[in-house]
């Protein structure tokens, strides 16, 4: 029996594995496409898979509510056109989002209905390792109220700069001022303080103009992918983030905070450091980094 579809309500179900032929012999779109949006319905559909990790791009759930999908361009700077400019306008243009994730090869998972709630820009390698910039969309669950203490990227905003450099993305010196005069430090940084949900991750401080989103294993000791990776970033406030940095504190994989003997324990205790202190919510992501962090801690 053949699946009932409508222009209302398509015929997917949060959790159930479809084949991806079925929703293109339904709704049509590019079957090939990450990002493939009807001629029939309003509809655009995400297919998210493996094929960006070995560049860094994983795109994934930050936290429950907070889905991050890096846009379409396989070489050169990431522009809004095509499915890049349909996320970036469906709520505009009237277009439902559907999210499916790859499970085996042609066929995929329904994760359920999206609307745009952020987005903002990186730096990341193109499919001939060229340095290049690139367009991180973060969305939220339809019908989810969110409330993150976020200076949101001001979509309108950005289609007035596409008047202005056309379809290309600023450069990075002109970037670097768009995105540091209105978003803090880009789309790493908001995956980190998504993943965190804006609290420190050892004390739930939450003011987020001083919690800084550190990377576990050092950026000059990372590779591409890891660089990208939000499971070797966490999210500390200036006390904890400057110890762990310098290889004073660390953490087990269990979360307990380990002191090392370079620093009296009078000394932590004159910063406030009990040597109590633990991470609850550490993903199993996040271990193999904490494992190489220790190995250079006394």
């Amino acid at each position: 029996m053949q699946p009932e579809v409508n222009n209302a309500e398509p015929f997917f179900t949060a959790g159930k594995i479809y084949k991806r032929a079925v929703i293109h012999n339904h709704y049509g779109g590019n079957r090939q496409s990450g990002i493939s949006f009807s001629a029939k319905f309003p509809f655009v559909f995400i297919f998210s898979g493996e094929s960006g990790h070995q560049h860094g791009y994983r795109d994934k759930w930050e936290n429950e509510d907070i889905f991050s999908y890096t846009g379409e361009g396989q070489i050169g700077d990431m522009e809004f056109v095509k499915g890049n400019l349909a996320l970036r306008e469906h709520l505009k243009m009237g277009r439902r989002i559907f999210l499916f994730v790859q499970t085996q090869k042609a066929f995929v998972r329904y994760e359920g209905e999206l609307e745009l709630y952020d987005l903002d820009f990186f730096r990341g390698p193109d499919r001939e390792g060229k340095e290049r910039s690139a367009i991180k969309f973060f969305f939220k669950r339809v019908g989810k109220n969110l409330n993150y203490p976020l200076e949101q990227f001001n979509l309108s905003l950005a289609a007035d700069e596409q008047k202005e450099y056309g379809s290309n993305l600023p450069n990075e010196t002109e970037r670097k001022g768009l995105v540091t005069s209105r978003v803090g430090q880009g789309a790493y940084r908001k995956s980190i303080l998504f993943r965190w949900k804006f609290k420190c991750a050892v004390t739930n401080y939450s003011k987020k103009e001083i919690l800084i989103a550190s990377h576990i294993v050092a950026w000059k000791d990372s590779n591409n992918e890891e660089r990208l990776d939000v499971d070797n970033g966490i999210l500390l406030s200036p006390t904890y983030d400057a110890l762990f940095d310098q290889r004073l504190i660390s953490f087990e994989n269990n979360g307990k905070i380990i002191l090392t003997k370079a620093l009296l324990n009078s000394n932590y205790a004159s910063i406030g450091v009990t040597g109590k202190e633990s991470i609850a919510n550490l993903s199993s992501g996040n271990i193999p980094y904490l494992e190489r962090h220790r190995e250079n801690i006394d």
